[in-house]
């Protein structure tokens, strides 16, 4: 199977809430002349999902990418804006920044494989409007570092918590810290709905704002068309309530698949301690949620060794994660060669990250929750892995870090 943990959990649960929906012939969230849109699958699923996280309101959508977008046209994010993003993340983290006439402005990476905050100063600009840390294969950024920046230089902060559904930095959920949180449900993520995602704040106008640029323009309370009563100039990224009805079950088993995740990943991390020449990525708070746990060696050679063998591959060579492999965004592909983005001084390049692109390669990631070759993760366990099969794995990976 490939996909995160919550397609490991998959059951009655979901099959309940779809036949629900069915049943009712209700698949759009305002399908149903006189109904109440906040009533259905995808209304659930936001209020029970912004009090499990803490924020004190949640906006349902299709997509992470599209969750993405949402908080940056919340934040009034646009035409050569410049965003700090790190170079190591998923390319909708980028594109999403061009697709808003804004400028993305790429960063270093630390060993914990997220934003390095000692790097952030040098890059802000007169024209900086924000920075969006990225809580990378589920560990949290080092939050303190980057919001007391951010706070110095009066910008906002927009979360990328698409791969980190359930983290925490110290006792509050990723995603509540800075201004926006944005969370994908795709199927590799932490629980999934096959595709969505849901924006996550706590501040009234940025959420009727977001809801409005998801849903055409249209402010929270609507029943139906309304004219007179639009806020914003929006676009078409709702949830629809069979999408809705498949994330509200797995949202109510994010408690139980976050503590089984971390079982697991304990579990196989004891087993490969101590061994020469290689440890782990730094986890910045005991609340990440990694999907993955990703083995750090002290040269590329090494690493390189290492993955031969195991049938694997570093981090570096994954693909689709890694600024170098990202050739739109190097070679500034945008629609039209009027966007901002030939205009600006920032420069793109491959290799214009040395540290990013040190670590990258020294780093291998392996399976705890999720099969994805784009992370680099071609070998490993799932949270439904026996004692007995995770004793193997570890076994294999020691037996070729000795032979190293």
């Amino acid at each position: 199977m490939a996909g995160g943990p919550g397609s490991y959990v998959f059951g009655a649960e979901e099959t309940k809430e779809l036949m629900d929906v069915i049943n009712s012939h209700a698949l759009f969230r305002y399908g149903t002349p006189g109904v109440d849109g906040f009533q259905g699958k995808v209304a659930t699923f936001e209020r029970e999902m912004a009090e499990q996280l803490g924020h004190k309101h949640v906006v349902a959508t299709s997509s992470g990418t599209g969750s993405l977008m949402c908080c940056l046209a919340a934040l009034g994010i646009g035409m050569g804006d410049e965003v700090i993003v790190p170079g190591y993340t998923f390319i909708a983290s980028i594109s999403t920044i061009i697709m808003m006439n804004a400028i993305p402005v790429l960063a270093e990476i630390d060993e914990s494989l997220t934003l390095d905050p000692t790097k952030l100063e040098a890059l802000i600009t007169p024209r900086a409007k924000a920075i969006m840390p990225v809580h990378m294969l589920g560990n949290p950024c080092d939050m303190d570092a980057i919001m007391a920046i951010a706070k110095k230089h009066n910008l906002y902060v927009i979360e990328d918590c698409c791969q980190a559904v359930g983290a925490s930095y110290k006792g509050k959920c990723c995603g509540t810290i800075g201004d926006m949180g944005a969370y994908s449900l795709n199927v590799f993520k932490t629980i999934t709905s096959g595709d969505g995602g849901f924006v996550g704040t706590s501040d009234e106008n940025l959420y009727e704002r977001a809801f409005g640029f998801h849903d055409q323009g249209h402010k929270p309370s609507r029943m139906g068309v309304e004219v007179g009563n639009r806020s914003i100039v929006g676009m078409n990224m709702r949830m629809n309530e069979l999408s809705g009805a498949v994330a509200l079950a797995q949202g109510r088993k994010l408690p139980g698949v976050l503590n089984t995740l971390r079982k697991k990943k304990a579990q196989l991390k004891a087993k490969l301690q101590g061994l020469p020449g290689v440890g782990f990525r730094r986890v910045n708070d005991p609340g990440e949620c990694a999907t993955l746990l990703t083995l750090l060696f002290e040269t590329k050679e090494l690493a390189d060794a290492f993955c031969a063998k195991a049938g694997t591959a570093p981090i570096a060579k994954s693909g689709w994660h890694v600024y170098n492999n990202m050739e739109q965004i190097l070679e500034k592909k945008t629609w039209t060669d009027a966007h901002p983005f030939h205009q600006s001084g920032v420069r793109y390049e491959k290799h214009m990250l040395p540290q990013t692109d040190d670590i990258l390669n020294r780093a291998v990631n392996i399976s705890v929750g999720v099969v994805d070759k784009g992370l680099g993760a071609g070998t490993g366990i799932n949270i439904n892995s026996t004692d007995e099969e995770i004793e193997t794995v570890a076994a294999n990976i020691r037996e070729i870090v000795l032979s190293l």
